[in-house]
């Protein structure tokens, strides 16, 4: 159905008439609504189960993510790790990234590859992850996953500096031994502190807040991050079951 999707959101494009596709699975109606991009203008799904994930992650996507600003208390060289480097099937922008932390009560957002830099090829497609083998990245619905767990067709949620979230599926992961770099920020409303551990390279990027200027800083290389520099984090509960927030006593460190 995907190409008749297509031809009839085509047809109807810049029309005054909203279309309807009737649709008997979650996945069908998937393909209706994301045909050509835009999409029909509704679905009737004919389920007996309402309660169909995909709409419920389409809701999500329309709510901004509550980002934190943090300063940085600490950079240490640590030595050696498995770290993975994440390849989506999608493009990032200036901005956007993914959400990684060694806790995930309190997860980074490192910065993708689109950037120029005078050392390799922009690579838009990758996101400099790079956190080691143990570390948490966000995926749809609220939930975590080690960054090891990621493997092609797997969803990610990636995030701008202002908040704003969408889904991207993973192409290719790699594990490789390199170098690690201790990263600790400080929340400034309670002062509590959040760490992660990433790979240390020019290419790894802490994306920093919003600044309203007219060409605002994006992020910052890892390899130029000093005390005092102002980065975002997404703040959440810390417990986790099979990467679903649950309320138990906790104490990581």
């Amino acid at each position: 159905m995907v190409i008749p999707a297509e031809n009839i959101v085509a047809a109807f494009q810049g029309s005054q008439i909203t279309v309807f596709a009737i649709s008997k699975t979650p996945s069908e109606a998937q393909v209706f609504l994301e045909a050509l991009e835009q999409g029909l203008g509704g679905i009737v799904l004919k389920v007996e189960d309402s309660t169909a994930d995909y709409f419920d992650r389409r809701n999500e996507y329309n709510n901004i993510l509550s980002l934190t600003k943090a300063t940085i208390t600490q950079v240490h060289i640590s030595g050696m790790g498995d770290r993975v480097c994440v390849d989506l099937c999608s493009l990032m922008r200036p901005g956007e990234g993914l959400l990684v932390g060694s806790f995930a009560r309190g997860l980074f957002l490192v910065h993708s590859e689109c950037l120029e830099s005078n050392y390799i090829a922009s690579r838009p497609f990758r996101v400099n992850a790079r956190g080691p083998v143990h570390a948490y990245v966000a995926i749809p619905g609220g939930r975590t996953c080690y960054l090891s767990e990621l493997n092609t067709g797997k969803e990610v949620i990636v995030v701008n500096q202002n908040g704003n979230q969408r889904t991207a599926i993973v192409g290719h992961v790699k594990i490789e031994t390199r170098p690690l770099i201790l990263v600790e920020a400080k929340e400034a409303e309670n002062g509590t502190l959040y760490s992660a551990l990433l790979q240390n390279a020019e290419t790894v990027a802490l994306i920093c807040p919003s600044q309203g200027s007219e060409f605002p800083k994006k992020a910052i290389p890892v390899t130029s991050l000093k005390v005092g520099d102002e980065i975002l984090l997404k703040i959440q509960g810390g417990a986790r079951h099979t990467g679903i927030e649950i309320q138990e006593f906790i104490v990581e460190k």
